[in-house]
C-alpha cells in the first residue's frame, strides 16, 4: 500500500465569485487535473479533494486518486463561510488521511490550498483552531481581488499570495502554480521521502502572483 499525498483545495464559491471568477476557477481546476495526470509521480501519490464554501461549507469531492478525480460543478452564491470550510477540512483529514502507527507509516502530511475573494462572514478563528490540531504539511492561502484582508489570511497561513484581480488570467496562473506545487510535492515524497513543509519546498510563483510577506 503506497502512501498518499493528500491535497485539499478549499474554494470560495460565495456570490461575489459569480461570473468570470467562478468560471476561471472551474477552468483552473480542469487544467490542474489534466496537467498532473501527465506527471508519473503525481499519478502515483497525489489524491485530491475539493471543499467549497459559500453560505456553508461542503465536500464536493472527497479525497480521490488523481486518475479517478472528476472536477465538480461549482456555482457561486451566498456568503463566505471560511470558518466552516477550515473546520470541515480538519474533519476530512481525520477521516481520509492514514496516521502513522507503530507498525505502518501513514500518509504524507496534507497540502491545503485555499482561495477566496473576500473576508470571512463566520467565526473563522474557531475553524482555524480545529485545523491547527491536525498535522498539515503546508497551507497556502490565496486572496483574489481587492476585497481580501491580507491580515486574515496571514493568521491562517505563513504562505499568503495575492492576485490583484479575480479574472481568468490571474486565477488561471494560480491554478497552474498549484499544479506545479503538487507535482514538486509528489516528486519529493516519491524520490526522497521528503515532506513539503514551507515556501522553500514549492516552485517560485509566476509574476501574476504576489507573495505577501
Amino acid at each position: 500500500m503506497h502512501r498518499k499525498l493528500p491535497v485539499y483545495l478549499l474554494l470560495d464559491e460565495s456570490g461575489s465569485m459569480a461570473g468570470e471568477p467562478i468560471e476561471a476557477m472551474k477552468n483552473g481546476l480542469q487544467l490542474l487535473v489534466s496537467t498532473l495526470r501527465q506527471d508519473p509521480h503525481a499519478l502515483e501519490t497525489a489524491y485530491l479533494s475539493v471543499i467549497g464554501f459559500g453560505a456553508d461549507a461542503h465536500v464536493h469531492v472527497p479525497l480521490t486518486e488523481l486518475a479517478a478525480f472528476q472536477p465538480p460543478q461549482i456555482t457561486a452564491s451566498g456568503t463566505t463561510a471560511l470558518g466552516a470550510a477550515l473546520r470541515l477540512v480538519a474533519l476530512q483529514i481525520d477521516k481520509e488521511v492514514a496516521k502513522t502507527t507503530a507498525d505502518t507509516k501513514g500518509d504524507w502530511k496534507p497540502l491545503v490550498f485555499l482561495m477566496t475573494d473576500g473576508d470571512p462572514t463566520d467565526d473563522w478563528r474557531s475553524g482555524l483552531a480545529e485545523l491547527r490540531k491536525r498535522k498539515v504539511g503546508t497551507v497556502v492561502a490565496c486572496g483574489a481581488g481587492p476585497n481580501v484582508k491580507e491580515a486574515t489570511l496571514k493568521e491562517i497561513s505563513e504562505i499568503v499570495v495575492k492576485l490583484d484581480t479575480a479574472d481568468s488570467a490571474t486565477i488561471g496562473a494560480f491554478f497552474k502554480w498549484v499544479s506545479a506545487s503538487i507535482a514538486v510535492g509528489s516528486q519529493k515524497v516519491e524520490s526522497g521521502g521528503k515532506e513539503v513543509t514551507g515556501l522553500d519546498d514549492l516552485p517560485p510563483p509566476p509574476k501574476e502572483i504576489n507573495l505577501v510577506v
